[in-house]
């Protein structure tokens, strides 16, 4: 088992019954056994792709609510990350399905991606990093997490294939980590090693549930 972050699996172990909702949610059994419709699949990826643009807003306003230049510096690389890597990988899987970029830009979001980009956003625009931070992190660990369980999955779909190994795969697994040790340092530089007895970490509890939650309505959302 990968140890992303301290403060993360304190907070995993916690909410772990949703936790395990959400990373092995039938979506991703079926995915990785080869028996998800491919339309599902692709009603998936549009509203990622659609998803991850807002999330790229996120973690760009995360620069701004940064106390020190490292902080700044991995979440510009999870931007980086986000649009030149991510993002690519859905405009490349859906081209082979003529799905255009220009497609993917004018889709219209579903309410369970408006309802949770907006929440992540809303966090950061209303509260500080750790407010913005906290939702953030269920989603690029989360994925991070799944990758490594399923990367022994051989689907004979190529789509279903190549998303398993671009989250199993070394560049999303390093940049999850990063994330994990920039998560378990703002938390120590801005409430100390007892941070469980603040009130903050109360309600930094809340934002992570809420982000788990609101993953599982998206893979729910793309079963429809």
């Amino acid at each position: 088992m990968i140890l992303y972050s301290n403060v993360f699996l304190l907070l995993k172990k916690k909410y772990l019954y949703e936790w395990k909702l959400y990373t092995g949610h039938t979506f991703v059994r079926k995915l990785s056994n080869n028996k998800l419709l491919e339309e599902k699949f692709l009603n998936y990826l549009v509203q990622d792709y659609l998803f991850l643009i807002q999330f790229s807003k996120a973690w760009s306003l995360a620069i701004i609510k940064s106390d020190n230049l490292e902080e700044m510096k991995i979440c510009t690389n999870t931007v980086n990350g986000l649009i030149n890597f991510e993002m690519d990988l859905h405009i490349k899987l859906c081209k082979k399905y003529g799905i255009s970029e220009k497609d993917l830009v004018n889709a219209e979001e579903k309410n369970e991606n408006i309802a949770y980009s907006r929440y992540v956003l809303e966090s950061g625009y209303s509260g500080d990093f750790l407010d913005l931070i906290t939702p953030l992190i269920p989603c690029v660990i989360g994925y991070a997490e799944i990758g490594n369980n399923i990367k022994n999955y051989k689907p004979s779909n190529l789509m279903y294939k190549t998303w398993i190994q671009t989250y199993s795969g070394e560049e999303y697994q390093k940049i999850s980590k990063a994330v994990g040790r920039l998560f378990d340092s703002a938390v120590l530089n801005r409430l100390g090693k007892n941070f469980y007895r603040t009130q903050k970490w109360k309600t930094m509890q809340k934002k992570f549930k809420t982000a788990i939650l609101l993953e599982i309505d998206f893979w729910e959302m793309a079963l429809k």
